[in-house]
């Protein structure tokens, strides 16, 4: 009997032991993920972002910054007349009856009727009193100067995720906090009651601070709206850069778009030209060939060339002038100044192709700037082993390679600046709380053309200006070195060059021996006129002068060589 007794409670006592192992499994081991498991089943989130970044120009005015707005949801068990609740959401919210119905009848806990409501129209609503409805306040982003710099900036989605320019860019910086709404299920297994959790975000957000100027990005955008609209342009872009630091101080596109309602625009307008673009340049850039054969030491200014009276056989393929001019003897000053296409095809015959090859990829072209911009372009550039016999002269007046106006622009900073290519630089500081966090220090790539070549080509496209194809870009007041530009577009349709399309420009940058400012101007398919001189020409001209005077830059006639700039 007594034997019995002891196995009886010994089977107990491993009885017990069993279910205290278990309980100990259960509740101490396995207690957070039976816990997240639970709430999986009965908690169902939604996440709510508030607090993004602020985006600020180079003087903190501010370009993106956020505001409140209301947000309308429904907890469908709760609705009680979903016939009368549609009818009011549709009516109040401005949406469709029957859509709304079907929104409110479809048994989720937690459903979503319209997201940040424009102001007053959840007024109707909270009057109504209606059972199942119920508002939480979110940040919508908001951008004061509206179609301002929208290129530059981008756009965000109904979560505030950066969907393109730096908002997408910077996204991971400008992420504000995390907000949950959290819904909870009763016995019967339906979502009842919601309470917020406001949770703290695992990145904060930071403002950016740009190196864009509003007011230099106003002008811009103004001058280079008349003339799109008086042309009757397809678009333009101009690209403002300081050449001594690389800051992009403006980044203008048309068409437009305002990125408080970017999806009622479409797609061409949204996108940033002048990084995500490729275009054959045309003549300018003939400077790139210029600097190159100058540094080289293949040529001088005065050196002349024999430009074959307007009309060059190269193989079964004959080659003309622009506007049928017949050119003789020229220097090479000359062959810039009057933009012959003949004269930059005996340049380039003389530097070769392995040299000018060279010389493209050392002033950036064929690569990305690395500006800070999504969906940049490294343009076109054919490896050397690709060249056919005709790409050198092609590429000598601009044709047989694409550029972005982002490279082109840092290409002929380098040469105002004494040689040196800049990584142009869009974003300047990174703050938060107000203080400077980190800072985005001007950095040179690499010097492309010694002082002296930088020297030379500022007295050729001087006389561009002064002589040349580029008068109509004069400032008054200043010394202006630039280049024109009049591109026939190439017809994929055809598989050949149009003679109604063209791509007309002007680069250029002033003071010319003392730059504060590189402007380009694109503008495509203008309609009547055509000619870069006096289609873009004029836009450089006006940007420029308003942009020395808001800059301060003191007129003067005196020719002062810059020769050595950190």
């Amino acid at each position: 009997m007594s034997s019995r007794i002891i196995v009886v409670s010994a089977l107990f006592l491993l009885y017990g032991a069993g279910l205290v192992a278990r309980l100990f499994y259960l509740q101490i081991l396995q207690h957070d993920e039976l816990v997240a498991l639970s709430d999986r089943q009965h908690l169902k989130t939604e996440e709510i972002f508030y607090g993004r970044g602020m985006i600020y120009d180079r003087n903190m005015s501010e370009l993106a910054s956020n505001i409140q707005f209301e947000s309308v949801y429904v907890t469908p068990s709760k609705i009680t007349d979903k016939k009368k609740t549609a009818a009011v959401l549709a009516s109040a919210l401005d949406l469709n009856e029957r859509e709304v119905r079907k929104k409110i009848s479809q048994g989720k806990g937690f459903v979503w009727i319209k997201r940040k409501c424009p102001s007053g129209e959840t007024d109707l609503l909270r009057r109504a009193g209606l059972s199942g409805v119920d508002f939480v306040t979110e940040d919508k982003r908001f951008y004061p100067k509206r179609q301002l710099a929208s290129g530059a900036l981008g756009f965000v989605g109904i979560d505030n995720q950066g969907l393109s320019g730096i908002e997408h860019q910077y996204d991971s910086l400008l992420q504000g906090a995390t907000v949950k709404v959290v819904m909870e299920k009763d016995n019967k297994g339906r979502f009842v009651r919601a309470f917020d959790e406001s949770t703290k975000p695992v990145k904060p957000s930071r403002d950016l601070v740009l190196t864009i100027d509003e007011v230099i990005q106003f002008t811009a955008e103004y001058h280079l709206r008349k003339q799109v609209e008086k042309y009757k342009a397809k678009s333009g872009v101009v690209v403002v850069m300081d050449p001594d630091t690389g800051d992009i101080l403006a980044l203008a596109s048309v068409p437009q778009f305002n990125p408080n309602n970017a999806l009622a625009y479409p797609r061409s307008a949204r996108d940033n030209r002048a990084v995500v673009n490729s275009y054959e340049p045309g003549s300018i850039f003939k400077p790139i060939l210029a600097a190159a054969a100058l540094d080289a030491g293949v040529t001088q200014p005065q050196d002349t060339f024999f430009c074959e009276n307007g009309k060059f056989n190269l193989g079964q393929v004959q080659i003309g002038e622009a506007s049928d001019h017949k050119f003789g003897n020229l220097s090479l000053n000359d062959i810039i100044a009057k933009s012959s296409n003949i004269g930059a095809i005996k340049i380039a015959q003389k530097l070769g192709s392995e040299k000018y090859y060279d010389y493209i990829r050392k002033f950036g072209f064929g690569s990305k700037t690395e500006v800070g911009l999504p969906g940049e372009s490294s343009g076109l550039l054919k490896g050397l082993s690709e060249w056919s016999p005709l790409s050198l002269a092609s590429i000598s007046f601009g044709h047989e390679i694409g550029v972005t106006p982002i490279q082109m622009t840092a290409a002929i900073a380098a040469i105002a600046n004494g040689g040196k290519l800049m990584k142009p630089r869009i974003v300047k500081s990174i703050l938060k709380d107000g203080k400077v966090v980190e800072t985005f220090k001007p950095e040179i790539v690499h010097r492309v053309i010694s002082q002296k070549t930088s020297r030379q080509m500022i007295d050729i496209l001087q006389n561009v200006v002064r002589d040349g194809t580029g008068k109509e870009a004069a400032v008054a007041g200043f010394e202006v070195a630039g280049k024109t530009g009049t591109a026939q577009k190439f017809d994929n349709a055809t598989q050949s060059y149009s003679k109604t399309g063209y791509l007309s420009s002007f680069i250029g940058f002033a003071p010319a021996n003392a730059a504060k400012v590189v402007v380009l101007v694109m503008i495509d398919e203008p309609q009547g006129s055509y000619w870069g001189g006096s289609v873009a020409g004029p836009v450089f001209s006006e940007v420029s002068k308003q942009v020395l005077r808001y800059l301060n830059v003191p007129a003067s006639g005196e020719r002062v060589y810059i020769l050595d700039r950190a």
